[in-house]
């Protein structure tokens, strides 16, 4: 018995003097060292949790404020999983294409992927006459989305992953008032948006995955949508709360079955924490 206490002592102390030392050293050092943490590592496996990933334009890059849909999420799986913001605010598919495997490449991170989501199109939809740099065509959106999905496949998510989410409606009248104050003309239509929205919709059904088009929920019967918008193109709360409960009744099946990460307190064993905190090389 007291041989395994000191060998705790022993591999706790350990650790932090490896991270420390692991960042100088010479060849001899850095190998005794390496040594050192595998004699470490012996009292437990490295945790890789679960992961989403939420990637997509400012409306995701927002998600993470106060009360946000972003953090919503993370709430209802804390313990679980962690949520993940890879919002970029102003992208478009283009250059969503483009960044998309510096962000999510193959390696022990996407066996833990339960899933994505790729929310993309606000900016597309801009007017091409009246911004021309955000603006993406109908059909190369279409096209952007599909080789993103395919590029996820490419790196083992699979299609019942990923789940794609329309752009939400536009309020026009409140949004050109946006634009009036920083000098610009409106430079987006709701009509225009929802066929972007129907491209999005058309693609996961083609592609085989999840889809929440929030375009059409939030305009169902003829409902006043500018309640979910906060200045007629980014959500309010209410459009947050809105967009976390559609993102739920999805991921809520993908992480039913995901256990609670480590023990609940009144299950460890507070005179040797070690036995119930560690996992043991089998």
């Amino acid at each position: 018995m007291r041989e395994k206490q000191k060998r705790r002592r022993n591999a706790s102390s350990s650790l932090p003097a490896l991270a420390e030392n692991l960042t100088s050293g010479s060849p001899t050092e850095l190998a005794g060292l390496s040594m050192a943490g595998t004699e470490a590592g012996a009292w437990g496996r490295l945790l890789l949790r679960p992961r989403i990933v939420l990637f997509g334009d400012s409306i995701t890059e927002f998600s993470f404020q106060e009360n946000g849909w972003g953090a919503s999420l993370a709430h209802r799986l804390a313990r679980k999983c962690d949520v993940l913001n890879r919002g970029l605010s102003g992208y478009n598919t283009r250059w969503a294409k483009i960044v998309l495997p510096r962000l999510i490449h193959k390696d022990s991170s996407t066996e833990n992927t339960v899933a994505v989501t790729i929310f993309f199109g606000a900016n597309d939809s801009a007017l091409k006459d009246v911004n021309p740099k955000q603006h993406v065509p109908l059909d190369e959106y279409a096209d952007n989305l599909k080789s993103m999905i395919q590029y996820l496949k490419s790196v083992d998510i699979a299609e019942d992953k990923i789940i794609l989410v329309t752009p939400p409606p536009l309020h026009e009248t409140a949004w050109e008032k946006e634009c009036i104050a920083k000098g610009e003309k409106l430079n987006r239509l709701n009509a225009t948006t929802g066929e972007y929205a129907k491209a999005c919709v058309k693609t996961a059904r083609y592609c085989g995955t999840e889809v929440i088009d929030l375009w059409t929920l939030m305009q169902t019967k003829s409902q006043d949508f500018s309640r979910y918008l906060a200045d007629g193109l980014h959500l309010s709360g209410e459009g947050h709360n809105f967009l976390a409960n559609q993102l739920w009744s999805v991921l809520e099946r993908k992480t039913l079955a995901l256990p609670l990460l480590l023990p609940y307190w009144r299950d460890v064993d507070h005179l040797h924490p070690e036995d119930s905190l560690l996992e043991r090389p089998t």
